[in-house]
């Protein structure tokens, strides 16, 4: 399986990275409008490969996407700290408009996988402009922040990460929801698991573990710039489901009809993705304050990206 990525940044090539390493396709092709850095991306990727796996990297131009079965789009300009990703919008939707006209003509059966922030909004964007089944474009969207989620409540509980099975709902941002009705540790309810373990989740350790999934992005942009390890294997997540066609419940983005009352909506909640792209919508039990900070969350995307003339 091909998969080209567009935006050789920290971003794409971490994706690429992890694509090569996890060996998840027989080739990666990488595209900047910096060929120097697309060059440089792949090289030193392709150099990791022989330790892993026997996925060719390489650098390429847009006909060289021809015949990819996913396509990355991680184009745009970066976040900067103290920026929200609400504010990159007008900066990002441009950079897209130009990127979508090279990417459709030689790769139009291809999934596209939508990187770039805000990636909620972007999706919607991508979506509208492409023409394409909203289920065939798809935004990494709380993928990352559901990661977070995990890690922390298995942190507390003194379990693998793995065995949280929780997620985050609605905007890849300060608008998301942290949907604790839904979470469970294997099989038990989250909160019975806690007080089995003798480490209840009492309203501090909530609220703690909100912060660290909500503004994790900020700590780390302050720290180093950018955000993209985590973001990458992510992205190296979904394609993972669609090469294999696993049908993995991943809480991703898609354009939605409606979602807790709001029609025509990006913004993520549990989906099954599987080769042909997302192929069911799943939503989780929620108290009413989770489905009204669900509502908010999507009335905010849905006004932003109604704002974006196309």
């Amino acid at each position: 399986m091909k998969v080209g990525i567009v935006g050789a940044g920290m971003v794409g090539s971490s994706a690429g990275y992890a694509l090569a390493l996890m060996g998840l396709a027989s080739e990666v092709v990488l595209i900047d409008r910096n060929e120097a850095l697309a060059i440089a991306q792949a090289e030193d990727i392709a150099h990791a490969v022989p330790f892993m796996s026997s996925t060719m990297v390489n650098a390429g131009q847009y006909r060289d996407l021809e015949g990819a079965s996913v396509v990355i789009l991680s184009a745009g300009v970066s976040q900067k700290p103290g920026e929200t990703r609400l504010e990159l919008l007008e900066r990002n939707a441009a950079v897209f408009r130009s990127v979508l006209a090279e990417v459709l003509p030689v790769a139009p059966d291809a999934i596209l996988l939508i990187a770039s922030n805000p990636v909620d909004i972007m999706t919607q964007i991508t979506t509208r402009l492409s023409g394409l089944d909203p289920r065939r474009v798809i935004g990494s969207g709380t993928i990352l922040d559901t990661a977070r989620f995990r890690s922390l409540v298995g942190r507390h509980l003194g379990i693998s990460p793995q065995s949280v099975h929780a997620y985050v709902l609605g905007e890849h941002g300060d608008s998301e929801v942290l949907a604790w009705t839904s979470a469970r540790a294997g099989s038990v309810p989250l909160s019975s698991f806690a007080a089995q373990v003798g480490s209840p989740l009492t309203a501090e350790v909530r609220a703690q573990i909100d912060d660290g999934v909500r503004n994790a992005a900020y700590k780390i942009i302050n720290g180093k710039g950018s955000t993209y390890y985590g973001i990458g294997a992510g992205l190296a997540r979904i394609v993972k489901a669609i090469a294999r066609d696993q049908r993995d419940v991943l809480s991703v983005s898609i354009s939605t009809p409606e979602v807790a009352g709001v029609r025509d909506v990006a913004l993520s909640i549990p989906r099954v993705v599987g080769a042909e792209g997302v192929v069911a919508d799943l939503f989780p039990d929620l108290d009413d304050e989770e489905y009204a900070a669900l509502n908010r969350s999507a009335s905010l995307l849905k006004e932003r990206a109604d704002a974006i003339p196309l």
